[in-house]
């Protein structure tokens, strides 16, 4: 096995990341351990296979892992990994659970497209708004809450939102002129 120190060699703060490679197949990838023993960092980790093809076993379960697999293992979970084919690498991120974030921004009006996608813009707009705990001004959150609160019917919300994004970002101003989804709330906006 090949031990590839990316967190060291890149600098990274935020959460343990490393990669290991079996040269052959039948190469140990992952050793045999958990998460709690004295050298652990009690983290749950997320298993990359970035190329060739690894066989996983994670508290007893077999898993066939072609390259393109991702596999999250919690600290208790006894993991390990062989090599199926050469040059099999495996990246690994780890950290404590709960630890990251705060969670970007986008990733919650990305996390509400398939509600768009169905026409729920009340859906839309309650996994969207779940951002505000930690983003409650940023001008892109509120930009897209206004539009999916527009969409909802819920008039107030939506302005409320907009307000902050033309407070945020001057260009949201620019935005909302040409935005069809804000067109039922479009005569209190002074553009």
């Amino acid at each position: 096995m090949l031990f590839r120190p990316v967190r060291r060699a890149l600098g990274v703060t935020a959460f343990g990341v490393n990669a290991f490679t079996g040269v052959a197949p039948g190469d140990e990838v992952i050793e045999p351990h958990d998460e709690k023993g004295a050298g652990a960092g009690r983290h749950e980790e997320l298993y990359v296979v970035l190329t060739g093809h690894a066989a996983f076993e994670v508290d007893g379960r077999a898993i066939d892992a072609p390259a393109g697999t991702l596999l999250l293992v919690g600290p208790d979970e006894k993991r390990s990994a062989t090599a199926r084919a050469a040059e099999t690498t495996v990246l690994v991120v780890g950290g404590p659970p709960g630890a990251a974030g705060p969670v970007s921004p986008f990733e919650y009006w990305y996390g509400a497209q398939p509600a768009i996608d169905a026409g729920d813009y009340e859906r839309a707009y309650e996994i969207t708004a779940e951002g505000l705990a930690e983003h409650p001004d940023n001008t892109s959150l509120n930009y897209n809450l206004a539009c999916y609160a527009a969409l909802a019917g819920r008039r107030e919300d939506a302005l409320r939102h907009i307000r902050v994004a033309f407070e945020g970002d001057p260009r949201t101003r620019e935005w909302a002129k040409s935005e069809s989804d804000l067109d039922s709330i479009r005569e209190q906006l002074s553009l």
